[in-house]
């Protein structure tokens, strides 16, 4: 009889232990300490996913994945899919499984049913989840042959699944997982079993087409979401909850800043308040980049065809564009701002001397958007895009790209924003050479390195012209929005033919910086709405102050106030209707106005204010005087 072999597993941290091979990686875990194995939910082996049930044959690099991790949690919720989907097969006979995959922050699956499910379904859905969980029934994986599971899905009427595999390559290969009696064509991994999900709860029901096709037939979507404790379901609930209350599109009608009208949908309307928001915002921008010697230009909307044939975006983006004709020439509403800043920049010969040229562009783009996917400010059809586009020598790439990296960095500090960084490379559909490629990719990736900040690489996520560095900013309740862009472009110059004259007298081609910060104004604008549930700074509060009088004989000493105030530029209201003082108070503080000046006897005759804070309350009595100075600190500071 032979040996049995060793094999060498390394771990994470580069310590490597021996086992037999055949060991499987549950018994490994379990080795390494009782709590890995408790809760360990997945593993890569030599950075292949697989379930922790498998066994290991040959020496390989292990890592173990517990809910901690994005990968982790993504397995877990994937399970959690499949255990909704066998509750629906036990509830509801007859019905077709399309897809269920996990999602940010939980998951959802597909089903094709006779009958629309109900809110009341989702409760019973969520009760059998319950008792499928406690039957611990394992995960159990079959690699099974393309008859064969052709036969078995046609067999059960699972038309979904055999339009899946009947668009597999000849040669993929497949795997089905049993848990219980419920069967699912999936490549995995899973939890070991049901038993590892802990506290499951179904969010909404929702229409979704087969393949995101309008022209596909219409499934009843499930979503929900699983921890591994109640403790953490209920404080992502509570999220939830936060998250509705700060909703930009509630607030934005409660404090009269924008809408969204059947007359123009994806098409915002922004009404006086908040055009006040927008215009400081504006300011600030124009400020900043002033400052670090960018010009601003204007390009137009629409633009021949030709130019966006040449630009690439005929090709690339056609789907995302509209369209129209002028003498019979067609021209294209213009989705993006670069190619208009190229345009300027060829307007004339540029010297070596004048680079780098910085072009800073508020550019209106339109896009166009599904009707299913519009979501107020976040998902619109026509928005600005902060646009900036440097034009330098090879030499100046990884200072222009720092330059840029600190200016975000000073815009989002001013809003109390954290962010993480992720570089976004190669698109499968993209233009240019490897080599180019490779030279933009390594340039963002050696500026952020030498500024030392923390990077994750998102492979295959850059713009069809160029690599790209996202910044993810993180708002006041832990949530993550992308705004900012910095794109290094090579090959936009090429097809341009853009020049510079270089100190031998000759014409070389200069390199590109494409880059946004806010990224959309609109989307920039609902997010803030949202992170500061609509008590903007005073400095961006389109009301910063509101005078309340306490009777109708203190109305005149309101009006002088009122007329201080906004001879020093300080946006304020007087509210005199005929109403109890204390029913002003709460209304001003409702619309998160940032102070409240109550004015009465007293007050009139020392030219004093009674100030009130819309969070830090009664501030007590101060002189006008005071009161503007302290105020026209906060607006010049633009404290947050």
């Amino acid at each position: 009889m032979g040996e049995i072999s060793a094999i060498k597993v390394t771990l994470p941290d580069g310590n490597a232990r021996e086992y037999q091979a055949g060991t499987t990686l549950m018994d490994i875990a379990k080795d390494i300490s009782p709590r890995l194995a408790r809760e360990a939910l997945a593993a890569k082996v030599d950075g292949r996913l697989t379930d922790i049930g498998r066994s290991l044959e040959r020496d390989a690099a292990v890592e173990f994945l517990t809910f901690d991790d994005e990968e982790g949690r993504q397995v877990y919720r994937h399970s959690t899919a499949h255990v909704m989907a066998q509750a629906v097969q036990k509830l509801f006979p007859g019905v077709r499984f399309a897809i269920g995959p996990a999602i940010a922050d939980g998951y959802y699956y597909d089903f094709d049913t006779r009958e629309p499910f109900v809110p009341e379904d989702l409760a019973k859905i969520e009760k059998e989840m319950e008792a499928i969980i406690k039957a611990d029934l394992p995960f159990e994986r079959s690699v099974i042959s393309r008859p064969e599971a052709l036969g078995m899905f046609k067999k059960s009427d699972q038309g979904y699944k055999v339009e899946l595999i009947e668009d597999l390559p000849e040669d993929a290969p497949l795997s089905i997982y049993r848990q219980g009696d419920f069967t699912d064509l999936c490549m995995g991994p899973h939890v070991p079993s049901t038993g590892r999900l802990k506290s499951v709860k179904l969010m909404s029901v929702a229409g979704a087409y087969w393949r995101g096709s309008e022209k596909n037939k219409m499934l009843q979507r499930i979503y929900g979401t699983s921890f591994p404790k109640k403790s953490m379901l209920d404080e992502h609930l509570s999220r939830i909850e936060e998250a509705k209350r700060r909703d930009h599109r509630k607030l934005g009608a409660e404090l009269d800043l924008y809408s969204i009208q059947d007359e123009g949908p994806g098409f915002p309307f922004f009404h006086a308040k908040g055009m006040v928001l927008r215009n400081e915002l504006e300011k600030y921008w124009r400020e900043e980049h002033k400052k670090r010697g960018y010009q601003e230009v204007r390009t137009p909307v629409i633009l021949s065809r030709a130019m966006w044939e040449q630009s690439g975006h005929w090709d690339h983006y056609r789907e995302n564009m509209y369209f129209t004709k002028i003498d019979e020439v067609d021209y294209a509403v213009k989705p993006m701002n670069c190619p208009g800043g190229i345009i300027i920049y060829k307007s004339k010969l540029h010297s070596y001397r004048e680079l780098p040229i910085r072009m800073a562009e508020l550019g209106l783009v339109h896009r166009h958007e599904l009707s299913g996917v519009l979501h107020g400010l976040m998902r619109v059809r026509c928005f600005t895009q902060d646009d900036a586009h440097i034009f330098m020598l090879p030499s100046q790439v990884k200072d222009e790209i720092m330059g840029v990296i600190d200016l975000e960095d000073d815009f989002y500090k001013k809003f109390g924003f954290d962010y993480n960084l992720e570089l976004s490379t190669r698109p499968e559909k993209s233009i240019g050479s490897d080599e180019i490629w490779e030279m933009a990719t390594n340039a963002l990736r050696d500026a952020l390195e030498s500024k030392g900040l923390p990077y994750k690489v998102n492979e295959g996520d850059g713009a069809f012209y160029g690599p790209k560095i996202d910044f993810h900013l993180k708002d006041s309740i832990g949530r993550t929005w992308q705004c900012g862009t910095i794109q290094l472009d090579f090959t936009m110059p090429e097809k341009f033919d853009l020049v510079y004259v270089g100190e031998d007298g000759q014409k070389h081609q200069p390199v590109m910086i494409h880059r946004v910060v806010f990224g959309s104004i609109e989307r920039f604008i609902g997010i803030l709405t949202e992170h500061f549930a609509g008590a903007f700074p005073a400095w961006l509060a389109p009301v910063q102050a509101r005078v309340i009088p306490i009777t109708d004989r203190h109305a005149e000493y309101a009006r002088k106030i009122e007329k201080s105030l906004d001879e020093k530029d300080i946006r304020v209201e007087v509210d005199a209707r005929n109403e109890k003082i204390n029913y002003k108070i709460r209304e001003a503080q409702a619309q998160k106005i940032p102070y409240m000046l109550v004015v009465g006897d007293k007050e009139a005759e020392q030219g004093t204010v009674a100030v009130r804070h819309r969070s830090r309350g009664d501030l007590g009595a101060m002189p006008l005087a005071e009161f503007e100075n302290k105020l026209l600190e906060e607006i010049r500071t633009r404290a947050h």
